[in-house]
């Protein structure tokens, strides 16, 4: 059965989450499997305009098989931002095999790294919220002789589902952290993408903050780092959820530590979070709830306590 689907010309490379986990996507979008009766998916003028844009341009989509791929204004939500337009007739000629999915990636990597830190002006933070992606040629275009390669910057969780970002890449921190409140799932051991705190996830993020504030000079060890965040994150997790008792629910409090090549990008944010160990310290422990709802179900303090001095 003859297909051609969309999802193939995305190509997804890697996703980091700070110092908490690195996983790599094996698959990028690959429109899926295949069209009723054969034949081929069309395009639509807005996914062939999104699929030739210039850089600066960016991109949205809703739809799971991303066939309603378009261009949108930065400022609104997007997935995609194309930071350049790389010519790969140099490794692939006409006549020429397409790459394999794994080699696109390769490519990706290869060609797209540099030109994003041109276009972001300062490097990219290997450990941080944006990884390179790339737009490639549909199949006719490839056999038309298209070798023009759009690579773009992404934001995606550790699970490899892409979020919303909203402005200009250039315009913010590379930190790779989440808005307090946000729950984070448990895939197999470790983490995977946002999900509602009701549900067993892995941690809940409690606080942000901005390494920079303490350590203002130079890059801090990551000994330095920890001792500083082991105070601020208990007393920013207090004021998220007061009166929550970490060990009698048998949770921990932990945090990110941010590597050299992240504090040389100007990622200084991290993110303090709570969740669980497995009995055998071998990951992480299902949690389900917020600790918010923990601190608001707890009994309250005992009005029989003698004042202090005695009584």
């Amino acid at each position: 059965m003859a297909t051609n689907t969309m999802r193939t010309r995305l190509v997804m490379v890697g996703v980091f989450l700070g110092a908490i986990v690195a996983l790599s996507l094996s698959v990028a979008f690959s429109w899926g499997g295949g069209v009723a009766g054969g034949g081929k998916v069309e395009e639509s003028p807005e996914a062939k305009a999104a699929f030739h844009s210039n850089a600066g341009s960016c991109l949205n989509w809703l739809q799971p098989d991303a066939s309603d791929i378009h261009v949108v204004p930065c400022a609104q939500p997007h997935l995609y931002e194309v930071t350049g337009v790389v010519n790969i007739a140099d490794k692939y000629p006409a006549g020429v095999p397409a790459p394999s999915v794994d080699e696109w990636r390769d490519l990706a990597m290869a060609r797209c790294t540099d030109g994003a830190q041109t276009y972001l002006g300062k490097q990219l933070d290997p450990f941080g919220k944006f990884t390179v992606s790339a737009l490639r040629p549909g199949t006719d275009e490839w056999a038309g002789g298209d070798r023009d390669m759009r690579c773009v910057l992404q934001w995606a969780a550790p699970g490899g589902a892409l979020q919303p970002v909203t402005g200009n890449a250039a315009g913010q921190s590379q930190s790779a952290v989440w808005e307090p409140g946000t729950c984070l799932a448990l895939a197999g051991k470790t983490v995977g993408n946002p999900i509602d705190c009701a549900q067993p996830h892995a941690y809940e993020i409690v606080a942000t903050i901005d390494l920079k504030t303490h350590f203002k000079d130079s890059y801090p060890a990551q000994k330095d780092q920890a001792a500083w965040l082991d105070t601020e994150c208990n007393h920013d997790m207090q004021g998220y959820a007061g009166g929550v008792d970490l060990d009698a629910q048998k949770l921990i409090l932990t945090w990110d530590l941010r590597e050299q090549e992240s504090w040389d990008a100007g990622s200084t944010l991290v993110n303090c979070e709570v969740g669980a160990k497995l009995p055998d310290n071998t990951g992480l422990a299902p949690v389900t709830g917020s600790i918010r709802q923990a601190a608001q179900d707890a009994p309250p303090a005992s009005s029989a306590a003698p004042p202090p001095g005695g009584g």
